[in-house]
């Protein structure tokens, strides 16, 4: 597990509504991009971009081997946010891997 403090991260919602509740991740990933090659030459494509709280859901429960509900508690959702995130973020990942898109880790929405 990464040691060192919490982050408290919020994509921010415009226009009318409720906003959006702050996630608790143990560490912010930098920005990253990881580009797909064949035989050496770069492919070109619309980036699949994946978002702080998806891959901290991802890792606490596909890394770290967590239930949903424990990562649901360390993250400070509910676990149907959770659920949400693991769906969106696994879709994003085979979306990128089937059409060799590139996939890039963002702290912004």
């Amino acid at each position: 597990m990464p040691r060192g403090p919490r982050w408290r991260w919020c994509w921010r919602k415009r226009g009318p509504g409720r906003p959006p509740k702050p996630r608790i991740l143990a560490f912010m990933p930098p920005s990253v991009a990881f580009l797909p090659h064949v035989e050496g030459e770069l492919i070109e494509g619309e980036p699949v971009v994946i978002m702080p709280d998806e891959l901290e859901a991802l890792r606490l429960v596909y890394l770290e081997g967590l239930t949903q509900r424990e990562a649901s508690e360390r993250m400070g959702i509910s676990r149907g946010t959770l659920w949400r995130l693991l769906d969106s973020g696994r879709r994003k990942l085979v979306r990128a891997l089937v059409e060799r898109r590139p996939i890039v880790l963002s702290s912004e929405r």
